[in-house]
C-alpha cells in the first residue's frame, strides 16, 4: 500500500511539472456524477438516501485483458469487481428486469453510496441491481498491481472506453447465464462519462441491453461538434443569473489579480489575502483554483446548497472587505467553509486523478476553451498544444477524432434516427456539460429529458424528501419511459 501511494505521488508530480502548456486539460472538472465534497456545514449528500450496502454482494469476474486482438498477451486475465443486489428481484422465472450501473472514472464504492436511481426504483421494477466497476479503477486492476498497470503507455493502452464496454458486455452475459436469466431485459444506466458509456453500450451491444439511461452525457463535446466555449458560457450564465454584481466582480477580478501579482511582493500579498496554504509562485495558481471552483459550483449547482448562490452571497456580502479581491476571497470562504488555509494545499493524488488524466490524453479529448463573452479571461482550446502536452506525458499522441469515428457524433440526429432506439439522454440546463448533450428528441424512442434548473447527473442520485417538484417530475418521466420499453419487450416475447 505504501509503495502504491508513493508511486501515485511520483506520477502526480510528473503531471504537475508539465501543465503549463495545457491548462484547460487540468482545470476542467472531471466527468463525475458526484462532484466535490467541500461543504463543511452541510451533511454529505452521499450519506443520505436509502442506500444499504449490506444488500449488495461483491463478486469478481475473470476478465479478458484485450477483447479485440488475438495475440497471446490479449488472453491475460484480471479480476473485475461487480456487485449484485437481489433483494427486490422478481426472479428469472418471470424474466424480471436487470438494472445495471456502468461504473466510470472512480472506484465503484463511490457510485454505490451516491447513485440512487437503481435502489430507489428496484421495488417497482422488481429488478436485480448490478454495479460494475470500470477497468483500472478501484479493485479492477490489470497486471497484478496499480503501479504496474500505470507503468507506461504499453500497459495503459488497454485502458479505454471500447475495452470498458466490452468488459460490461462480458459480465452481463456471465450474470445472465449464471442466474439462468436469459430473457430478463437489461437496462444500463450511467452518469457523465458513465452516461456516455451507457449510450454507447446500447449502440454497440443492442442485443445485450434493451435500453439506456444516459444522464448528463456530453457525447457531442468532441471533434468540435459543440462550440468550444459552450461549457464556460453556461458557467457564466449560471453566475450572472444568480447575481449581476457577483458576475461583474468575478469578471474584473482576473486583471486585478494579475496587476497585484506584477508588483514587488505582489505574490506575497496575494498569498496573504487569499490565505494560501503555500506561498504562491505564480498568479496562475490562484486563478486556476478560482476557475475550478466556479466551474465546479456551476456543474454541481444542486439542492439544497446551490453552491453558485452560496459563492455569490460570499462575494456580494463583503464580509472581508469591499474591494474586489476581498470579495473574491469571501466567495472562496463561502464555498469551502472556514479553513486554516485555501489554495494550493498539498493533497495526495487519487487514482482518479491519474487514471482520468490518461483517458483525457488518449481518447477523451474534449475541446473546452473560453471565448470572449464570459466572466473568464479568453483562453481558446489549442489542439496542437493539447496533443504535445499529452505526448510529453505518455510518449503517445492524443487521438482527438477517435470517439466520433468509433461511436458517431457528427450528423447525430440522422445517425441515431436510423440506427438507435431506447436511449434516454437526460440533462439539466444549468450543467455546463449540457452544452455537449443531446437536448432534443431524435425519435419516439431516443428521447431527451431536460430540466431548466437541473445540474450534473442530479436525476440519478438518491431521491430526497425535499427534492423540488421539477426533479421529481423528471425522474417520473424517465421511469415511465423505461417501463414502456420493458412492457413492449415482454409483449414481443410472446410473439416468438
Amino acid at each position: 500500500m505504501m509503495f502504491q501511494r508513493l508511486f501515485l505521488v511520483h506520477f502526480f508530480l510528473l503531471l504537475s511539472l508539465t501543465t503549463a502548456t495545457a491548462k484547460r486539460l487540468n482545470t476542467i472538472p472531471r466527468l463525475s456524477p458526484i462532484g466535490p465534497r467541500v461543504w463543511r456545514d452541510q451533511p454529505d449528500k452521499t450519506t443520505l438516501g436509502e442506500f444499504d450496502g449490506e444488500d449488495f454482494e461483491t463478486f469478481f469476474y475473470n476478465q479478458t485483458l484485450d477483447h479485440f486482438n488475438y495475440r497471446p498477451e490479449s488472453y491475460d486475465k484480471f479480476p473485475q469487481r461487480y456487485l449484485i443486489n437481489s433483494k427486490y428481484w422478481g426472479g428469472a422465472n418471470v424474466s424480471a428486469p436487470i438494472l445495471v450501473f456502468l461504473g466510470a472514472e472512480e472506484p465503484i464504492d463511490e457510485d454505490l453510496a451516491a447513485v440512487g436511481f437503481l435502489v430507489d426504483n428496484a421495488v417497482q421494477f422488481n429488478s436485480l441491481l448490478v454495479f460494475i466497476e470500470h477497468r483500472y479503477y478501484g479493485k479492477s486492476i490489470p497486471f497484478g498491481s496499480r503501479e504496474e498497470a500505470l507503468k507506461d503507455a504499453s500497459k495503459l493502452g488497454y485502458f479505454n472506453s471500447a475495452q470498458a464496454i466490452a468488459d460490461y458486455a462480458a459480465i452481463i452475459i456471465h450474470i445472465k447465464e449464471t442466474l439462468r436469466a436469459q430473457y430478463s431485459p437489461v437496462i444500463v444506466i450511467g452518469g457523465s462519462y458513465g452516461g456516455m458509456l451507457a449510450s454507447w453500450f446500447r449502440l454497440k451491444y443492442p442485443h445485450i441491453a434493451l435500453g439506456a439511461l444516459a444522464s448528463s452525457a456530453p457525447i457531442l463535446y468532441f471533434d468540435d461538434i459543440t462550440p468550444q466555449d459552450g461549457y464556460y458560457s453556461i458557467v457564466t450564465k449560471d453566475f450572472r443569473e444568480a447575481s449581476e454584481t457577483c458576475y461583474q466582480t468575478i469578471k474584473t477580478s482576473w486583471s486585478e489579480i494579475d496587476e497585484l501579482a506584477s508588483k514587488p511582493d505582489g505574490l506575497s500579498m496575494l498569498s496573504k489575502k487569499f490565505k494560501t496554504c503555500n506561498p504562491l509562485t505564480d498568479a496562475s495558481e490562484l486563478k486556476d483554483h478560482l476557475d475550478t471552483m466556479y466551474a465546479s459550483a456551476a456543474q454541481y449547482n444542486r439542492p439544497p446548497t446551490y453552491p453558485v448562490n452560496e459563492v455569490c452571497k460570499g462575494i456580494d456580502g463583503g464580509g472581508f472587505g469591499d474591494d474586489t479581491l476581498s470579495r473574491i476571497f469571501g466567495g472562496l470562504v463561502a464555498y469551502n467553509g472556514n479553513l486554516s488555509c485555501y489554495v494550493n494545499a498539498h493533497t495526495d493524488p487519487s487514482e482518479t486523478t491519474v487514471g482520468w488524466q490518461w483517458q483525457k490524453c488518449s481518447e477523451m479529448a474534449i475541446p473546452i476553451g473560453v471565448g470572449n463573452n464570459s466572466m473568464f479571461p479568453p483562453d481558446p482550446f489549442d489542439l496542437k498544444d493539447y496533443i504535445e502536452h499529452c505526448k510529453s506525458l505518455y510518449g503517445v499522441p492524443t487521438r482527438p477524432h477517435w470517439v466520433t469515428t468509433y461511436y458517431g457524433g457528427h450528423s447525430i440526429k440522422l445517425i441515431l434516427q436510423r440506427f438507435a432506439s431506447n436511449i434516454i439522454f437526460s440533462n439539466g440546463l444549468r450543467d455546463p456539460y449540457s452544452s455537449g448533450g443531446v437536448l432534443e428528441n431524435i425519435s419516439d424512442t431516443v428521447v431527451a429529458v431536460k430540466t431548466v434548473n437541473g445540474s450534473h447527473c442530479l436525476d440519478i442520485l438518491f431521491a430526497e424528501e425535499n427534492d423540488p417538484a421539477w426533479l421529481v417530475t423528471q425522474r417520473k418521466i424517465e421511469i415511465k419511459i423505461i417501463k414502456e420499453w420493458i412492457n413492449k419487450y415482454y409483449a414481443d416475447l410472446t410473439m416468438f
